[in-house]
């Protein structure tokens, strides 16, 4: 016949509390165990102390030794006997003589036959105890005797029914088992609220299902390329994963768990980001390699728990963004271009229609001659490609915005001098940025221009830009190039990422960026330039370069 087995628990939490309380339960039952017989010993021991008290108080009276005399001994013995037994609280009191024949007992039918049990010891002048079944049952009794003038003249046996023990011991252990079962159910009652909760924290999850979650969630950690990041409630990191070790610049080797965010030098915007009380929604923040869109999300239950932080990398992202507005700009350029030449050839076409052939042959002639000057000034002091293309672009934005772009005469690029490690991407960016930034500073000044000079020595490239602009106040030096700030109204995509980006370029590339006064004619403005060291290749050739030119 199989036998049926009980359901086990699934939760952690149930099998915690099964567990806690056939723990309690095995700990009472031992400690009742142990009750029950430690008081049945001490029963027996306060029952033989208790008989042989009362026998020997017998024994010694000064009425027992005249009524042994007496011719009917029964007549006076009984009577006391009876007394004593009841007011010392035991079974019987038993008085016979030497040779054992009763002469008092509880059943008078019992007076007059010999006393059931040993004697001999108590004959001999000593008192002992023993359990023996006489007439009333199992019984605990002592036997002393009756001493006259050194001879035994009596026996005296007092004893208490082993029923009359067991019953006083039954009531402590009832006693006990109400007192363990208080404790047992006390207990109980403690260990299921604990595991209730338990419960909760764990949703109902057995160890081996919190076991195989722990594990998903550790793939997920290490196999999630997005950064993930989660702060405690006093924004100290509880939890990084290798994504986002890898975009905040934190190595692997470095113990972070448990710092605070604003111990692990992130760039301030980013930290006052990541310790923000409201939630942040894909906001762009540059470090020093890396452009990072930045959402946070607080953990509450009532109070503040802490912040959980995704990472994602848009460096790439915004160097094809950038590129994008470049291609946007020669387009715009393009078109700018485009509408000019419409116009010029309108105005070729009307002279020619006025029968001025010569004008109009003058007139397109000059035109002609200076868009090639612009063109070949541009290409002669930049001969790298791309840059120069930038420089024809930005020189026609500007144009349309009333400002006059140029090229400072002391600039010199020449095609081929720049590293590998430079591409021309991020000279783009850099320069477009600085670019456009001259540019809105410097329209609708006075004279509205910005100069650009572009020059490699022997051993750094130097961009340098100055625009006419009311220029950066001192104060601000170190601000500007923060992402978010800037002195100009926020627009629909936002303001203050472009220097910022400029700065990260320049830093990733280990050069410096830099903005003063310029002070140039009177007019103001500011200088921005960036300083990018070339390697020692490159200074080479360039060295040979200006050898050649000199």
């Amino acid at each position: 016949m199989r036998v049926p087995s009980l359901p086990r628990p699934r939760s952690l939490a149930g099998q915690l509390f099964a567990m806690q309380a056939v723990l309690i339960a095995v700990v009472v039952a031992g400690y009742a165990l142990f009750t029950y017989v430690s008081d049945r010993r001490q029963a027996e021991d306060a029952a033989v102390r208790q008989v042989t008290a009362v026998a020997r108080s017998v024994a010694d009276a000064p009425s027992v030794r005249p009524a042994i005399h007496a011719p009917d001994p029964t007549a006076e013995l009984e009577p006391y006997a009876l007394l004593v037994t009841r007011d010392a609280g035991v079974d019987f009191v038993t008085i016979m003589s030497p040779d054992g024949i009763r002469w008092t007992h509880p059943d008078r039918r019992q007076i007059g036959k010999r006393f059931l049990g040993r004697t001999a010891p108590a004959r001999q002048g000593r008192t002992f105890t023993e359990t023996y079944t006489g007439t009333l049952g199992p019984s605990v009794r002592a036997v002393t005797p009756v001493r006259e003038n050194g001879r035994v003249i009596g026996l005296v046996s007092a004893g208490i029914k082993v029923e009359a023990i067991s019953a006083r011991v039954r009531g402590q252990v009832a006693a006990l088992l109400g007192v363990a079962g208080g404790t047992l159910l006390l207990g109980a009652v403690g260990t299921y609220v604990v595991n209730a909760r338990l419960r909760r924290h764990t949703h109902g999850m057995n160890a081996t299902e919190l076991s195989r979650m722990h594990d998903y969630h550790q793939a997920a950690l290490h196999a999630v390329r997005e950064g993930l990041l989660m702060l405690d409630g006093r924004y100290r990191v509880a939890l990084i994963n290798d994504g986002g070790r890898e975009l905040l610049g934190v190595g692997h080797e470095e113990d972070v768990v448990g710092r605070s965010v604003a111990d692990l030098g992130l760039p301030a915007t980013l930290t006052g980001a990541l310790l923000a009380s409201e939630p942040r929604v894909d906001e762009v923040h540059p470090t020093a390699t890396r452009i990072l869109v930045v959402n946070t999300s607080p953990v509450s239950g009532g109070e503040r728990r802490g912040t959980v932080a995704t990472l994602r990398d848009v460096t790439e992202l915004q160097s094809l963004m950038g590129e994008l507005d470049s291609e946007r700009g020669f387009t715009q350029a393009l078109r700018s271009q485009a509408h000019e030449a419409a116009n010029r050839l309108h105005t070729v076409v009307s002279l020619i229609e006025l029968g001025r052939a010569e004008e109009a042959v003058a007139f397109a002639t000059a035109e002609l001659e200076l868009a090639q000057a612009l063109t070949d000034q541009v290409v002669a002091a930049v001969g790298e490609p791309v840059l120069a293309a930038l420089l024809l672009g930005k020189t026609a934005q500007a144009n349309e915005r009333g400002v006059e772009l140029v090229v400072s005469p002391d600039s010199r690029l020449d095609d081929g001098l720049l590293p590998e490690s430079l591409p021309a991407r991020d000279l783009v960016s850099i320069l477009g940025n600085l670019i456009d930034n001259a540019v809105d500073a410097a329209q609708g000044s006075a004279g509205a221009r910005v100069t650009v000079t572009a020059q490699a020595s022997r051993a750094e490239l130097v961009l340098r830009v100055t625009d006419t602009g009311p220029g950066v106040d001192p104060a601000h030096a170190d601000l500007v190039f923060q992402r978010g700030f800037s002195t100009k109204p926020a627009g629909p995509g936002g303001r203050g990422l472009g220097l910022a980006l400029v700065r990260q370029a320049v830093t990733r590339h280990e050069g410096t960026l830099t903005v003063a006064e310029s002070g140039a004619d009177g007019q103001g403005g500011a200088v921005f330039e960036a300083r990018l060291p070339l390697r020692t290749a490159t200074a080479g050739a360039a060295s040979l370069a200006e050898g050649g030119r000199a």
